[in-house]
């Protein structure tokens, strides 16, 4: 996968931001000013997702490139490679699945102005 089309994948989702919070070259993608998605711009070998606990330790499971959140709390943020370990397509089903998780964390109000 690109790190372009990664990008306009997640840009695409309705009512995301980018930006770069902690140096130029960590990229994060936000839902309602939160975080579902960090990559590292330059060297784009994996992505941070959210996932649910219970989703995220089957995930580890099956696939053993997938680790813990790096750098994140453990439990509910998973590394995942671009090395080709995990299909882009199940990859892009994570970052479905990290999106909705944060947009249902959000208050009503915010999701229903995000959902115009």
């Amino acid at each position: 996968m690109e790190i372009t089309f990664f990008r306009s994948y997640c840009l695409s989702k309705n009512g995301v931001t980018e930006d770069t919070p902690f140096d130029p070259d960590t990229l994060c993608f936000r839902v309602g000013g939160k975080i579902f998605a960090i990559v590292d711009i330059l060297a784009f070998e994996s992505v941070n997702l959210k996932c649910d606990p219970e989703l995220a330790i089957d995930i580890r499971e099956r696939y053993s490139s997938v680790t813990p959140g790096y750098h994140m709390n453990k439990k509910h943020w998973n590394t995942v490679p671009f090395d080709g370990s995990v299909p882009d397509s199940i990859i892009l089903e994570w970052v479905d699945h990290s999106y909705e998780l944060v947009f249902k964390s959000l208050p009503k109000k915010v999701q229903a102005d995000l959902s115009l």
